[in-house]
């Protein structure tokens, strides 16, 4: 983060740790893979990371410049609705893990796996 997008140094940290704690929400909310690209849920993460971001906004309320509190209300906004949103992205990702096993297994060890029975009509 650059310090010219911003009144002074010290409001550019600010958004370098309003930055951290929201990478952190996106990430166990299965919006940003991890570094080994990898999706996690951990929604009680989330929620301590966006409770953390409400806290700085209170505690800083009075104090922050009208641009700083417009990002970090916008910031936190965005969360909480991708929060609200987050099981149900969840719940695609598990169904969608769970159809790839199944299709996985098909070929893996095709007497085993699902299998449709095709007859034929004239029979």
């Amino acid at each position: 983060m650059t310090t010219e997008f911003f009144d002074d140094e010290s409001s550019a940290h600010l958004f370098q740790l309003v930055h951290m704690l929201q990478r952190s929400a996106m990430m166990h909310m299965g919006l940003l893979q991890d570094s080994e690209g990898k999706v996690h849920y951990n929604l009680g993460e989330t929620k301590a990371a966006i409770d953390t971001l409400s806290m700085l906004k209170t505690k800083m309320a009075g104090n922050l410049t009208s641009k700083e509190e417009t990002m970090l209300n916008g910031i936190i906004s965005e969360l909480q609705l991708q929060f609200v949103k987050a099981p149900a992205r969840q719940r695609a990702l598990e169904d969608q893990v769970a159809e790839s096993e199944a299709v996985r297994e098909t070929f893996t060890n095709p007497q085993e796996g699902p299998s449709e029975i095709i007859a034929d009509e004239e029979e």
